[in-house]
């Protein structure tokens, strides 16, 4: 499916990423199950008969574990390729980006989250009026960290300025997405304690990760490949991937234990890895399976619970409106703004807030965490799962717009910040 939409992807000015999100819905019931449901049921059955028994499928149960390791593996890789050295460099600006992407969403996404505990068939019974106002601001203000960082690589910007505080931007107003999701979850559940939980373990893993286990993982860079190696797997030392694969897991269950995620665990055990030849051999032959066969599961996973049925109909056709609004405008404004107050031109600060609207599998995760908690309804599962896609769809084609206005003006993105087009070429980052 996703060879079929990427040649028209790539004409409208997509990223690979994009088209295998939407690839993954076109499989559910709201395209495909709607043109031809006797080919999704046979794809994707939903119950299993034995003798006389009809039990529910397992394949769903095997998509979803094969694209939550998909997400823990793309994270990792994710972080590993991070350039902490460009960060530090514009740390304030990132830091002052990050608290505008979150500022705002949390006074209009909020506000939209009580509006919609109010109407009613939104959230469930139970969701009071702020828990439904804290979920709601958590789902405007993420941004897809895995999705951005495909499509910073993709585009070219993975060393420049821009794609930095892009994906620092997005790592902070991520946690801080997810810290909300935990306070609502835990509450939910009758279990305040859980948010408490999530912060402090959170810091703790944090901590422990740079102080402890960046010395002991450093004795890993000692490697390096010699062709004709034994106990190799191609050029990759068995024991030594072994070990840095146990990290990652061990990291991303325990995240997901304190409440954050495992993808978080993952991307920060992707950040203290020694850089050398090792991290580049394992990045080299992770990252094909990785991109192009595990993460399309998760995509295929939120594409089977996705409805777009359930949303024509005007009050809830309304209340889409008014979400995609309110998502779009106030990531795209804040973080913009914020950036050019930083010292950022306006194409630059033009292309921080299309980038920010890149929520693709981090708002899919939200929204199915959500879902499966019992926090909102099949509808607003709907209609959130409708502004990630058109959000994420509208991110590269406008961020490449305000790239070229900066190329007709002789310019570039480079690792400091705009510079003249010859000497952002020809200088190495």
């Amino acid at each position: 499916m996703y060879r079929l939409l990427w040649p028209l992807f790539r004409r409208l000015a997509q990223v690979q990423v994009v088209a295998i999100m939407v690839a993954g819905f076109v499989l559910g019931p709201s395209v495909l199950g709607w043109v031809l449901p006797g080919a999704q049921q046979w794809l994707f059955p939903t119950t299993l008969t034995i003798g006389s028994e009809t039990i529910a499928h397992p394949n769903i149960v095997a998509i979803y574990v094969v694209g939550q390791l998909g997400l823990v593996l793309y994270m990792f890789l994710v972080g590993a390729s991070f350039r902490t050295e460009i960060l530090r460099d514009h740390a304030r600006q990132a830091g002052a980006t990050s608290v505008a992407g979150i500022g705002a969403p949390l006074i209009l996404g909020g506000a939209a989250g009580w509006w919609l505990v109010s109407r009613g068939g939104f959230f469930n019974d139970e969701v009071a009026a702020w828990q439904g106002a804290l979920f709601l601001a958590s789902a405007v203000a993420i941004t897809a960290f895995p999705m951005l960082a495909w499509i910073v690589y993709d585009s070219g910007l993975a060393n420049t300025r821009l794609g930095t505080m892009a994906l620092s931007c997005a790592a902070i107003d991520d946690a801080c997405s997810w810290i909300l999701l935990a306070t609502v979850v835990a509450t939910a559940k009758g279990t305040p304690l859980g948010a408490v939980v999530a912060v402090g373990g959170g810091l703790a893993y944090l901590l422990f990760m740079i102080y402890v286990s960046r010395p002991l993982l450093a004795k890993l860079a000692t490697w390096t490949p010699r062709h004709g190696d034994r106990g190799t797997t191609g050029d990759m030392p068995i024991t030594h991937v072994t070990v840095v694969l146990l990290v990652v897991f061990a990291a991303s269950w325990f995240t997901d234990l304190v409440g954050i995620y495992s993808v978080f665990g993952a991307f920060i055990a992707g950040i203290v890895m020694p850089r050398g030849p090792l991290l580049d051999t394992i990045r080299n032959r992770f990252e094909p399976l990785t991109a192009y066969v595990l993460v399309p599961a998760f995509f295929i996973y939120s594409g089977l619970n996705t409805q777009l049925n359930l949303i024509f109909d005007a009050s809830t056709l309304l209340v889409a409106t008014v979400v995609l609004v309110v998502s779009f405008a106030v990531k795209f404004g804040a973080v913009g703004l914020a950036a050019r107050w930083q010292g950022m031109s306006w194409f630059e600060a033009g292309s921080m807030g299309a980038l920010a609207n890149a929520r693709g599998l981090m708002e899919l995760i939200l929204v199915n965490i959500g879902f499966e908690a019992g926090i909102i309804s099949a509808r607003l599962y709907t209609v959130l799962v409708l502004m990630t896609l058109v959000t994420t769809f509208v991110a590269t084609p406008l961020q490449r717009l305000f790239e070229r206005r900066l190329h007709r003006s002789g310019y570039m993105f480079g690792p400091s910040g705009e510079q003249p087009l010859e000497e952002a070429v020809s200088r190495p980052c």
